[in-house]
């Protein structure tokens, strides 16, 4: 049967586009535009999710040219508040569109997600415009190179070192913590003294990693982290998750404000995933079910986001709903919408153990009270910390 909260759209030739067109596809004033360059990697890590349905590797080339994607931005983005996400793949493999980009939209902001891989490779006056910079590591040495090849890690780190001086924002190590062992001590050490990374960021993998005790492993390293953390209201520790937690708790309008109240990842409102075929997404990691299509560059229209809301899922009656907003659409339409109970029971179901176990952490270090505590520069960062713009927030 049919999900009943997705409409299929079947293309019609492109001079009936408009007729297709969502009269407001986009709610807010921001937009993220994220570009995905090439579906081309150069590496293979183990857990890609764009292995799924063969996504990777499957467009090499983009098919839109640069005036197609500013006609639709003309017509859809009118007014908008752009952040460009180049993605991939790996994006720096298509350096020309990167640079195209920028030099027609020289009023975006831009945000690169690399494996940092071909960092070195980049030219100042790209590395200069970027606000924020997400490389994607694993961890430490053992751990990243197991999933990405012998010798990733130390290559990843000596090329932010060669560029670091030269990029106009901030560096976000972007951690999938799929391995069970990784330690606190690894993660931390991402953001010690001396670290080329600004910020921490990590995902809970969104795989069938979560067996026998690796729940409770994970809740181990939590429990530092979350202690770490609050150890000091004068200096911020860095971590993407926790402060995105933290504020939500101490400011809970914010992200009713920001997101409409939904899902903080922003596929359900301002995230437009655009293929190198010119196909729109609103969910990087669904690009594979044709139902989720909700706009095209080349034929220039847009819908709402098929990804919103549905009675299924539980989310409103759950103890972590008023600071997580649902946290991962694509994994509550999995489990719930689509009904595959295997990844439910698997992947849905660990991760919100995971996210609540995180909410009473924090409530037990009594976040208003370090709040108030805390000093104005570190009390900026948890309140409007540019990379919330960027990244889910929530792990």
């Amino acid at each position: 049967m049919e999900p009943r909260t997705l409409v299929r759209f079947h293309p019609h030739a492109a001079g009936a586009s408009s007729a297709c067109s969502d009269p407001d596809p986009i709610t807010g004033n921001r937009v993220e535009l994220q570009l995905l360059t090439t579906l081309k990697c150069n590496l293979k890590c183990t857990y890609c999710s764009l292995g799924v349905g063969d996504v990777l590797g499957s467009q090499t080339h983009v098919e839109y040219d640069i005036d197609q994607l500013a006609a639709f931005v003309d017509l859809h983005l009118a007014g908008k508040e752009v952040y460009v996400t180049f993605y991939g793949g790996e994006p720096t493999l298509n350096l020309e569109l990167v640079l195209q980009v920028m030099q027609r939209f020289p009023q975006f902001r831009f945000q690169l997600q690399t494996n940092g891989t071909l960092l070195d490779n980049l030219p100042d006056q790209a590395l200069g415009r970027l606000s924020n910079i997400l490389v994607s590591i694993d961890g430490g040495e053992h751990t990243t190179d197991g999933y990405r090849g012998r010798g990733i890690y130390r290559q990843v780190l000596n090329n932010l070192t060669k560029v670091r001086a030269r990029i106009g924002g901030s560096v976000t190590a972007r951690v999938t913590w799929g391995n069970p062992d990784t330690s606190f001590e690894e993660l931390d050490e991402l953001i010690a003294p001396g670290s080329p990374f600004d910020y921490l960021y990590w995902q809970f993998v969104a795989d069938e990693m979560y067996f026998e005790d690796s729940v409770d492993k994970r809740k181990a390293v939590l429990v530092r982290l979350i202690e770490r953390f609050f150890a000091d209201p004068q200096k911020l520790y860095p971590v993407i998750p926790l402060m995105g937690i933290v504020r939500n708790k101490v400011l809970p309008t914010r992200a009713r404000e920001l997101y409409a109240g939904l899902t903080q990842c922003r596929v359900s409102t301002h995230l437009l995933n655009v293929m190198p075929n010119g196909q729109i997404f609103p969910c990087p990691d669904m690009m594979y079910a044709p139902e989720m299509q909700m706009g095209d560059v080349k034929a220039n229209w847009l819908k709402k986001s098929p990804l919103q809301p549905a009675a299924e899922m539980p989310c409103e009656q759950c103890e972590a709903f008023s600071w997580c907003r649902r946290n991962c659409m694509k994994n509550l339409w999995l489990g719930y919408v689509r009904k595959d109970e295997r990844y439910r029971a698997n992947v849905v179901e660990p991760i919100c153990e995971l996210l609540k176990f995180i909410g009473r952490e924090v409530d037990r270090h009594d976040p208003l009270a370090w709040f108030a505590r805390a000093s104005l520069p570190v009390r900026r960062q948890i309140t409007d910390c540019e990379v919330y713009e960027y990244v889910e927030i929530m792990p």
